[in-house]
């Protein structure tokens, strides 16, 4: 059994538990603000696309209670692989979870 530590931190002006990566432990902690303060601090400024995609990986991720991986979420959000590295540049699952307030997808390093 694997126990995620957990630790504090205020983000855009949020205090939220977060694991050493930096991804929150509990993710309804998370807000659409929230969200707004952890994509800036990747360097991501959020769009209509980008919320879509987000929308969509929180509800998947409530519905199945792990991040969806990147060809879940271009199937489910209907955005191409493609336009997904686009939004969210170099890794985007992990980007994709990271803003959205996820745990960090399985086999992302």
């Amino acid at each position: 059994m694997t126990t995620t530590q957990s630790t504090t931190t205020t983000i855009g002006g949020h205090t939220v538990h977060v694991d050493q990566e930096g991804f929150l432990t509990d993710p309804d902690e998370w807000d659409p603000q929230l969200g707004e303060a952890l994509a800036q601090q990747i360097g991501i400024a959020l769009g209509p696309d980008h919320r879509t995609v987000i929308a969509f990986a929180r509800a998947d991720y409530t519905e199945r209670g792990e991040s969806p991986t990147l060809r879940r979420v271009s199937t489910g959000a209907d955005v191409p692989v493609k336009t997904l590295f686009e939004l969210f540049p170099g890794k985007p699952a992990k980007k994709i979870a990271y803003v959205a307030g996820l745990p960090k997808p399985r086999g992302c390093v």
